[in-house]
């Protein structure tokens, strides 16, 4: 992250501000020494939520963060908000900033998919693949305790499944043993140890 700058807009960035993004990029990563965020330049933090403007003032404004592609290819928009409850006491089983991070991973083989070929050997693509469809359709049937978002898309899926991985590890592991032992692959990580 040495790189990549840091922004406020309409709010002015402070030290906390840089020390929960940089957490929350070295969270996912944690178990990859050598790991380089290549695809980002700079990190734009919105005071509050915001809508498909850009807007943080006014209604509709229910973007928590994302990582920007086309014109805002490089870029990752947060909302201050989102980040700070990321790590709050209060956060369940969410943390916006790592979801943002995990699609960066997820993106860095060039398609933000749900499957990241840099960190995924490439006879667990198809376990992997049949186990999000899997738990995708048990959260359709309301039997899994992820969160709904989850449903979007296979890349929303990975990011959602890693921010409930990272936040609450022990219970994901009692929940989801078999999503787990993957994400604990992927990431090489094993959060309750």
């Amino acid at each position: 992250m040495n790189d990549t700058r840091i922004e406020g807009v309409g709010t002015a960035i402070t030290d906390l501000d840089r020390i929960l993004i940089a957490s929350s990029a070295v969270i996912p990563i944690f178990g990859l020494p050598d790991w380089k965020y290549k695809n980002l330049t700079n990190v734009i933090l919105y005071p509050d939520t915001f809508d498909k403007e850009f807007r943080f003032e006014g209604e509709n404004r229910n973007i928590l963060g994302m990582v920007g592609s086309g014109y805002l290819n490089g870029q990752m928009l947060l909302s201050r908000a989102a980040l700070t409850k990321g790590f709050s006491n209060s956060r369940g089983k969410e943390n916006t900033a790592i979801h943002e991070f995990v699609h960066l991973l997820d993106k860095s083989d060039g398609a933000t998919d749900g499957i990241p070929e840099n960190l995924m050997a490439n006879e667990y693509t198809i376990p992997w693949l049949d186990l999000m469809h899997m738990e995708m359709n048990r959260i359709e049937r309301g039997e899994s305790d992820i969160n709904v978002y989850a449903l979007t898309n296979e890349s929303e899926f990975f990011a959602v499944a890693a921010e409930y991985f990272f936040e609450k590890p022990e219970q994901f592991q009692h929940n989801h043993p078999d999503i787990y032992t993957h994400l604990s692959r992927i990431f090489r990580q094993n959060p309750p140890a």
